[in-house]
């Protein structure tokens, strides 16, 4: 009798809606400032893409979703939050990602897995080292017993110590001071540190603020950098359909990125604060991030070289296998027959293209497309070369911004930050030539001895009086 008296109990419980299935949570860590992660984060959730999908799901299965969302300023407390297992998916460089493979497998209710990535660059170029704007460094080598601000453990930290070590450079001949990428801009803005070495989009965002120049590119390592995407594998085998779920919403945040640029980035910077223009260099047609979801064979071989870096430095362990932690398993399911080619297909999914009406010229070569964006427009204007851009803005009575790509790398620069050279001995449209770095500029001009210095208003003015 008790026990049917204890049936009937449950039972009337249940009608009365007072036992439910239990709300199941999601913990998503991820960088807000850090731009070539919003299609899996900033982006990601002020679109509400992976929460109107698991409402989607649970109204299928029947099942309750809630999504917490917790912003990192760098990917090592990311890896700690997710080493106590209070986040289970997270983005973040390649790095961390690297050293929170190697931490978290040694838990096995923490152990990581990278499903995805969010955003990468070849060359590298995605880390940057960058001085005051009146240092007279020009070389690395210059930085000695200077003061040198990054985040330790970070992307930036990792490109920065690779350089030095490319460069015969003694980590010791310069003072690392550890800080938060944000307090590193402040510093180098107020003259407490002599360099800043950082991730997307700090080097840029100071340099657009007139507070600093490009001392160093970290694609000059060649190294690819990118960002991922990693998970808890005890989540992900307890909740697969919510990994779905999540890859499925990012797919859907890139692909709104990669066709709409120009309000994808003015979103983003009304979210974070970070100027339009400086996201838009970054995450627009030919940006210096190619936002592609994909695992490329690139960035397995990257790692090979990252984890030699982080075993000297004691982060990630001699044994730790890469090749396990990488699984592409759901994004095989997510883009099924279709994956491999993407996977092996390096063009940037969103190419600068059209027709320059000032030259003529049809905007094809993303090693010479440029590009204007004037004030108060909702729209951009092309460039064939950067000699025509500088036509253009001349012609153009106020510049919001313009970008030009590196004369030798091809890596997307503020056309008012490059460094010029006027090289008579080169076509028309070819005779004014940027460059990211006076090292870049001084490398070209070894080969081309007739070309020389000019100082970009003087430039286009010239180009100005030139039609």
């Amino acid at each position: 009798m008790a026990v049917t008296l204890s049936l009937v109990a449950a039972q009337a419980l249940t009608g009365c809606g007072l036992l439910t299935e239990p709300t199941i949570t999601v913990n998503v860590g991820y960088q807000s400032k850090t731009i070539n992660t919003v299609n899996a984060g900033t982006l990601m959730r002020d679109r509400r893409e992976f929460e109107d999908t698991l409402n989607r799901l649970g109204t299928a299965n029947g099942k309750k979703y809630r999504v917490v969302w917790q912003d990192f300023a760098s990917g090592a407390p990311l890896t700690a939050q997710m080493m106590a297992t209070h986040v289970d998916i997270g983005s973040m460089g390649d790095y961390p990602l690297l050293t929170n493979g190697s931490k978290t497998r040694k838990y096995s209710d923490a152990e990581t897995e990278l499903i995805a990535t969010t955003g990468y660059s070849l060359r590298g170029s995605l880390n940057q080292v960058v001085v005051p704007a009146e240092s007279t460094a020009r070389t690395l080598g210059d930085l000695a017993s200077r003061r040198v601000s990054t985040s330790l453990g970070s992307a930036g930290d990792g490109m920065f110590s690779t350089a030095l070590q490319r460069n015969k450079i003694e980590k010791t001949a310069v003072n690392i001071v550890n800080q938060d990428p944000a307090v590193g801009a402040s510093a180098i803005d107020g003259g407490q540190v002599d360099a800043l070495a950082q991730f997307v989009p700090w080097p840029q965002l100071v340099i657009f603020r007139n507070n600093a120049r490009l001392l160093y590119d970290g694609g000059d390592n060649e190294v690819p950098t990118f960002h991922g995407v990693v998970v808890r594998r005890q989540f992900a085998d307890a909740h697969p359909e919510v990994t779905a779920a999540f890859l499925q919403a990012m797919k859907a945040t890139t692909e709104y990125i990669n066709t709409n640029p120009l309000p994808a980035a003015l979103r983003v910077s009304a979210i974070t604060g970070i100027e339009p223009e400086v996201v838009y260099l970054y995450n627009g047609p030919n940006g210096l991030v190619s936002f592609d979801m994909t695992l490329k064979p690139q960035f397995a071989a990257a790692f090979d070289q990252i984890k030699t870096f982080l075993v000297t430095r004691g982060s990630v362990t001699a044994d730790f296998d890469i090749a396990g932690f990488l699984d592409d398993s759901h994004l095989r399911q997510l883009f099924g027959a279709d994956y491999e080619q993407r996977r092996d297909s390096i063009v940037n999914p969103d190419p600068l293209t059209g027709t320059d009406d000032l030259c003529r010229l049809p905007v094809a070569d993303p090693a010479q497309a440029s590009e204007v964006w004037a004030k108060d427009a909702d729209h951009t204007q092309v460039a064939a070369t950067p000699t025509c851009l500088l036509r253009r803005v001349a012609a153009t009575p106020a510049v919001r911004a313009a970008y030009v790509p590196d004369t030798l790398t091809g890596i997307r620069l503020f056309a008012d930050h490059a460094v010029w050279l006027q090289d008579p001995g080169a076509a028309p449209t070819q005779r004014y030539k940027p460059f990211a770095t006076d090292a870049g500029a001084d490398t070209y001009r070894a080969e081309h001895p007739q070309a020389q210095p000019v100082g970009y208003s003087i430039a286009v003015s010239q180009s100005r009086s030139s039609g």
